[in-house]
């Protein structure tokens, strides 16, 4: 029996430190390689880490809410098998949310198992956790390869909180929304809660809780520290502010054809199961629009203005931790349809913490869509290192006139912030005219 310290991995794109947010483990725990055994927090996002090693965790080396440099040793485990080196984890770390709850999961770990994302897709399977009643691991994987997958069930009902499936994304979606996973009914095919669950279970919670009003804190003031994703969006807007001459125009849109055309869509036997709002088409527009103008999707450097000639289309996403910009690479290759599972994935990943540091970077243009919270438009600061940014305000029937009649219409505002250096007005309004004009008549982008 020996002593193993895990070292803290760098998770991405050559960041420096990291900030402990909760262990998963306790001096004592028996713990098996792959399993999350701790939460952290970088200036990019938010992502938890698999343990290396399987044995007894000896202590914990770091205390949560420290913040510690790459390298550092932060739990010590008395392992007799052999670890995974810790440089491995680096770009990995983020499927750790693939692991299920390790919670009376399967005992018999041998030498040589590895982290997930390596080896055999095999192994992973055998450590699934059995529900009660069922064959052990290695016995049911044999007996799934025989069979056919089991119905869907209608539906689980509510666990206690010992016997809750639900893996670690879900059970931090069900945090940050405050939803209870024993009052959930599991959906999933092995009796798991899925992210749908949680989040059903959330929309009908929140119609008890808007009309509550909260209670003032007894505390007169709360002092929160700047630091990680906090830290990061600070510094990125006050550089974007000070460095780049923002510029903004306006403009109504009558939306009426581009609600009648994502009603469409949702009835689609293509889309059938994916969330289409009208996001995808403001998504498409603007790309369709960077073509027609493609000063507005550039760089600036001191020295030279480079053109981008493809689309690393930026969602801005507000998450529990904070603001983040992950972006679509090469959306201007996608279809319609691909563009929506990709903006799926990406609110999705988004909304569960697991962005990695590399989907945030490289962006070319973003939109954020400030309708969501009922808001007209908005003056957005631009996204570093990027020269346009359009905000998509509230989408809402008001009168407008037609053919020399008032009518009842989809209208929305548009806004957009522009790096003056590089973007003139006359460029600026010519983009968001076109933007515009495919909210309109969404049949432009057959063009």
């Amino acid at each position: 029996m020996t002593t193993s310290e895990f070292l803290l991995p760098d998770v991405g794109e050559g960041l420096t430190e990291a900030e402990i947010v909760s262990w998963r483990v306790k001096p004592g725990d028996t713990i098996v390689v792959n399993q999350v055994v701790v939460e952290i927090e970088t200036a990019k996002s938010l992502v938890e880490l698999p343990s290396p090693f399987a044995g007894v965790v000896s202590a914990l080396l770091v205390d949560e809410g420290q913040t510690v440099d790459v390298g550092s040793p932060i739990i010590s485990v008395s392992t007799d098998e052999t670890p995974v080196p810790t440089e491995r984890l680096g770009s990995e770390a983020g499927v750790a949310s693939s692991v299920a709850d390790t919670a009376g999961s399967v005992t018999d770990e041998k030498p040589g198992a590895v982290l997930v994302g390596y080896g055999l897709k095999g192994h992973a399977a055998s450590r699934r956790r059995a529900a009660p009643g069922t064959a052990p691991a290695s016995q049911s994987t044999a007996v799934s390869q025989q069979s056919a997958a089991p119905s869907r069930p209608s539906s689980v009902p509510a666990a206690s909180a010992s016997s809750i499936i639900a893996k670690p994304p879900i059970r931090k979606l069900a945090k940050d929304l405050g939803v209870d996973l024993s009052t959930v009914v599991a959906t999933g095919l092995a009796g798991e809660i899925t992210r749908d669950d949680v989040v059903r279970q959330a929309s009908q919670a929140s119609v008890f809780r808007n009309i509550e009003t909260p209670q003032w804190s007894e505390q007169r003031e709360e002092r929160i520290p700047v630091k990680g994703v906090r830290k990061a969006i600070a510094t990125a807007m006050v550089s974007s502010a000070f460095t780049a001459p923002h510029v903004g125009v306006f403009v109504d849109v009558d939306a009426t054809r581009t609600m009648e055309f994502v009603k469409r869509l949702k009835n689609s036997t293509d889309f059938a199961g994916i969330k289409v709002s009208p996001l995808l088409i403001i998504a498409k527009a603007i790309i369709w629009a960077v073509r027609r103008n493609p000063t507005v999707n550039a760089q600036w450097t001191d020295s030279e203005i480079i053109v981008k000639h493809f689309v690393n289309f930026g969602i801005a996403a507000a998450t529990p931790r904070g603001l983040i910009v992950p972006n679509i690479k090469d959306a201007h290759t996608l279809s319609l349809l691909d563009l929506a599972r990709a903006i799926e994935n990406l609110t999705m990943t988004a909304r569960d913490g697991k962005t990695q540091p590399a989907e945030m970077a490289g962006g070319t243009i973003t939109v954020t869509n400030i309708g969501v919270f009922g808001m007209d438009t908005g003056t957005p600061i631009l996204n570093p290192g990027e020269v346009a940014i359009v905000a998509l305000g509230t989408i809402k029937q008001k009168p407008w006139v037609v053919d020399g009649e008032v009518r009842v219409r989809y209208v929305t505002t548009l806004g957009a912030s522009f790096d003056h250096r590089v973007v003139d007005g006359d460029v600026a309004s010519r983009f968001l005219a076109d933007v515009a004009s495919v909210i309109e008549e969404p049949a432009l982008l057959l063009d």
